[in-house]
């Protein structure tokens, strides 16, 4: 545990020192575009702040690979996942760059996600089998071929459901702490229950993505001083991914005991700590494609954004969010723990979703259900304000709004003789 806590640690020390190094190098190089109409922050924000994400994760893996009982098991383990996740890592995290700084295609984009992606396979931190149970045929090994391609696909969904959740200060960075946390629980909860390398790889990856995360939330939660942009989205995508490759592929048999639905739970894990971002993925694809749009189109359509248009604040939408992952991914993780029947998987879904609808409805303020005059009264702690851009008149518009240069005398006097300095001085 001591392991995991210091690694974790000097994972985020390192991120949080080099977030302030690293705003000073994207303000000199203008990787601070303007404002869109899509964005809900109000002044330019720079981003890049995944390179000091990056930083934090190579240092931590190196410390990972030196400690005793990690180091161990890491070089015991099958997969290179030390070399593989640094070497990956920095191929996701040029292609962010270069995304955030100059632009990219969205297919060029793709093709870094899946080269990195091809990376972690080519190391071997790959999915050899797919757990089922035995009325359902038992476990399923996976051939060389089909094992590139399933663990490609999970990498690269992986990878686009975090930056399509990147829209608000601090909620990727959140919601991924979030899932690493659970799947490391998940992990030590297995670990102390078998002996199994690919568990004590994965506690591994999941401390050092938490330490990442932690480390770079105090400079990205509201206001924001850095986005981490493309360059942190998709690399703390690509690590998450990694951690719920190596969690996966169990022995149904060694792991049978321990609930009544054991062998479900190294599926169903990944799927609980991803649930926000995936649905947010699906419905944006869906939403997109249904418009004629390219599944990539950006638009403001996110569950963030309709949080924000039914009142909520900033700060409480990306609260609200967080509630809803914690909630569904460590429900999952207390199940296999305890050991429950198959219908409290259920109820947990049933309580996670009206979670979400009970924080997410609108904030009734009054009569007739209004937003009370209560919160206009008070200030707003939340920082600078959010939302669409109000907009900007043409200079044309401005000029017939004020009053004509040639017109009457802009000075005048009062009854004492002062003279007035008028509201609409006329230009020269």
């Amino acid at each position: 545990m001591r392991e995991y806590l210091f690694m974790a640690l000097i994972s985020a020390a390192v991120t949080y020192l080099l977030v302030p190094l690293v705003r000073r190098f994207a303000i000199r190089i203008g990787a601070m575009p303007e404002v869109r109409e899509r964005d809900v922050h109000t002044t330019p924000t720079p981003r890049l702040g995944g390179l000091a994400m990056y930083g934090g994760l190579v240092v931590g893996l190196l410390v990972a690979s030196r400690l005793t009982h990690t180091g161990e098991a890491l070089a015991e383990s099958d997969a290179n996942a030390v070399t593989a996740l640094i070497v990956a890592g920095g191929l996701i995290t040029l292609t962010g760059f270069l995304d955030d700084w100059w632009g990219m295609d969205a297919f060029i984009k793709l093709g870094g996600q899946v080269a990195a992606a091809g990376v972690l396979v080519f190391f071997d931190l790959r999915l050899l089998y797919i757990p089922l149970p035995q009325s359902w045929g038992g476990s399923t090994s996976l051939d060389n071929a089909l094992s590139t391609i399933i663990t490609i696909l999970i990498v690269v969904v992986t990878i686009n459901a975090v930056n399509f959740v990147d829209g608000l200060d601090g909620l990727a960075a959140g919601i991924v702490c979030i899932a690493a946390m659970a799947t490391w629980a998940y992990s030590i909860f297995l670990a102390q229950s078998m002996s199994v390398g690919n568990i004590t790889t994965t506690a591994a990856i999941a401390a050092v993505l938490i330490g990442t995360c932690l480390g770079f939330l105090p400079h990205n939660f509201h206001p924001a001083k850095i986005f981490m942009g493309d360059t942190g989205a998709m690399l703390i995508g690509l690590v998450l991914a990694s951690s719920i490759v190596t969690v996966t592929p169990l022995d149904p048999a060694a792991i049978e005991d321990m609930n009544k639905v054991p062998v479900l739970l190294p599926l169903m894990l990944p799927a609980a700590v991803l649930v926000l971002p995936l649905i947010d993925l699906i419905t944006a694809v869906v939403r997109r494609t249904s418009q004629g749009l390219s599944p990539f189109a950006p638009d403001r359509g996110h569950l963030h954004h309709r949080l924000l248009d039914i009142g909520h604040s900033h700060r409480r939408s990306v609260l609200i969010m967080y509630a809803w992952a914690f909630l569904f991914a460590f429900g999952m993780v207390l199940m296999s723990r305890e050991g429950v029947p198959v219908l409290m998987f259920l109820v947990v879904i049933v309580l996670a979703l009206a979670v979400l609808v009970l924080m997410a409805a609108p904030r009734w303020r009054g009569k007739g259900g209004a937003h009370s005059a209560s919160r206009g009264s008070q200030p707003d702690d939340d920082g600078p304000p959010t939302g669409p851009m109000p907009p900007i008149l043409p200079d044309t518009q401005v000029r017939g709004q004020m009053p004509p240069a040639d017109g009457p005398s802009a000075e005048r006097a009062t009854a004492e003789g002062n003279p007035v300095i008028p509201a609409f001085p006329s230009r020269s």
